[in-house]
């Protein structure tokens, strides 16, 4: 089947970087683009004038929360609250997971459903380990994949693994470490990558998605990087996103968490480490951190920075800043990690921040941001056919609808998507030529009952965390409203 796509703005691809294309046409064949430009030649199947709109390579995001958010929750206690959402020692030997294996395959297709809805086309998911026995799962997984195929998303999949979670005696916050479960967590992600690479006609691709690096050993970080070599899949660690994290590794390692990867061969092309931002220069990392060049460690090995706005707004984090680290030759990579998964939302949110540390109104311009959701990842995945419209390129693309009242006028259309739109102004989204979403709703499964399926997930995880919570306060108490409920 050809299918032609019309509009008043096509964000096309030449000499290397994306164009804008008035009033022009995109044409695929099945998932192939096959014409980007005006007046194609040959006969259609489907024709589509999209009218007032943007057609946009499909954003690709590398740390996609594939779960029901907890920023609602955790991203705004004092202290004492803050140590009741970590796990008590009592729970910590005396717990099972919380919600069961069909409770948790859904709280992944709500998710998905999120990310493809705010046209992100390619993901590399990440979800809580606080309601699990210990930490994700083959089988958890496998369902996963089976929501990513059934949704028709591209992905790159991975159970995360874990040799420590963290625990509070009220006081202060500890890790237990178990490398065993730690090892076998790997061992079922290896296993997960053999059995899983290229399934559903390729839309599903293999990754090694260890947990935060304070919860690793040094062996399981270097069977991570050496089964990720072997594999030939990339590897996504955080690390150097907290002060806690900082200190626990200069603790046990006498390193900064950066230059303790360099120093074990694990930084490297195909490999991101989400935030990145507790280097030393930046204003919030003590002299005690020591001193170095963190940032020619990233930009020499080729390991990406995913950069996650969202989140780090709401956490009181950032990058000091977005245009230092492209400066130095660090690749950027924007992610969501959070909901709703709103990758316009999040370009936009880093170029405020940014212009508020630089105080300079020509920082993160707006086509490096849309650079860094499109052709940035694609090139740091090895993959040519992403993040862009051309031919020979996989008919991954979404429709955004300039023509809502609220938008108002526009200009420049990248400019305008990132400062104007929102997710919600996406009316199609298209993944290898199969259209998921149309006229703003998914076509591919029924999401009728989502929203009453994900409030009642949501309602369930909350009340779990008295049951962890050192104190066990009851949820008014550990969680209460912000104002007095009547």
């Amino acid at each position: 089947m050809i299918t032609r796509i019309k509009a008043a703005f096509i964000i096309g691809y030449a000499d290397g970087d994306h164009c804008i294309l008035p009033d022009a046409e995109l044409v695929h064949e099945d998932g192939t683009i096959v014409f980007v430009g005006r007046d194609y030649p040959g006969k259609v199947d489907i024709d589509i004038d999209a009218g007032e709109a943007i057609v946009s390579p499909g954003f690709i995001d590398l740390n996609a929360l594939a779960d029901i958010d907890h920023a609602l929750f955790d991203s705004w206690p004092d202290p004492g609250r803050r140590l009741g959402l970590v796990w008590s020692e009592s729970y910590l030997g005396d717990h099972g997971a919380v919600f069961t294996r069909e409770q948790a395959r859904f709280r992944r297709e709500f998710a998905l459903s999120q990310l493809v809805r705010n046209g992100i086309t390619t993901l590399m998911p990440i979800a809580s380990e606080s309601y699990h026995e210990w930490c994700e799962d083959y089988e958890d997984l496998a369902d996963a994949a089976a929501a990513v195929e059934d949704l028709g998303v591209r992905a790159y999949l991975g159970p995360s693994y874990r040799t420590a979670v963290p625990y509070t005696d009220g006081k202060r916050v500890m890790l237990h470490e178990d490398e065993r479960r730690g090892l076998d967590g790997l061992d079922q992600a290896v296993r997960f990558a053999q059995d899983y690479e290229g399934r559903a006609h390729g839309l599903i691709r293999a990754a090694l998605l260890p947990a935060r690096i304070e919860t690793q050993t040094e062996q399981t970080l270097r069977l991570t990087r050496q089964a990720a070599d072997e594999l030939k899949v990339p590897v996504r660690l955080h690390a150097a996103q907290g002060l806690f994290e900082v200190e626990t590794m200069i603790a046990r390692t006498g390193r900064r968490p950066l230059p303790y990867l360099a120093d074990l061969g694990f930084l490297a092309e195909r490999t991101y480490i989400p935030h990145a931002w507790a280097i030393p220069g930046h204003p919030h990392m003590p002299a005690s951190a020591g001193t170095g060049d963190d940032l020619a460690l990233l930009a020499g090995s080729g390991t990406s920075v995913l950069l996650c706005p969202i989140p780090m707004a709401h956490y009181g984090g950032m990058l000091d800043n977005y245009d230092s680290y492209r400066d130095r030759g660090v690749r950027i990579v924007l992610g969501t990690d959070s909901a709703p998964p709103n990758m316009i939302r999040a370009m936009d949110l880093a170029m405020g921040m940014t212009k508020t540390l630089t105080g300079d109104r020509s920082s993160a311009q707006a086509a490096d941001l849309f650079r860094s959701a499109t052709l940035d990842p694609a090139e740091s995945l090895g993959r040519s056919d992403l993040g862009r419209l051309a031919p020979g390129a996989q008919a991954d693309y979404f429709v955004l609808d300039l023509s809502s009242s609220h938008i108002g006028p526009y200009a420049d259309p990248i400019r305008t998507l990132i400062m104007n739109s929102d997710g919600r102004d996406i009316t199609r989204v298209v993944v290898a030529g199969r259209t998921i979403v149309d006229r703003g709703e998914i076509v591919t499964v029924d999401t009728s009952d989502y929203r009453e399926r994900a409030q009642a997930f949501l309602n369930q995880y909350i009340a779990s965390l008295s049951d962890s919570d050192y104190a066990r306060r009851p949820i008014h108490e550990l969680l209460p409203p912000s104002f007095p409920l009547r």
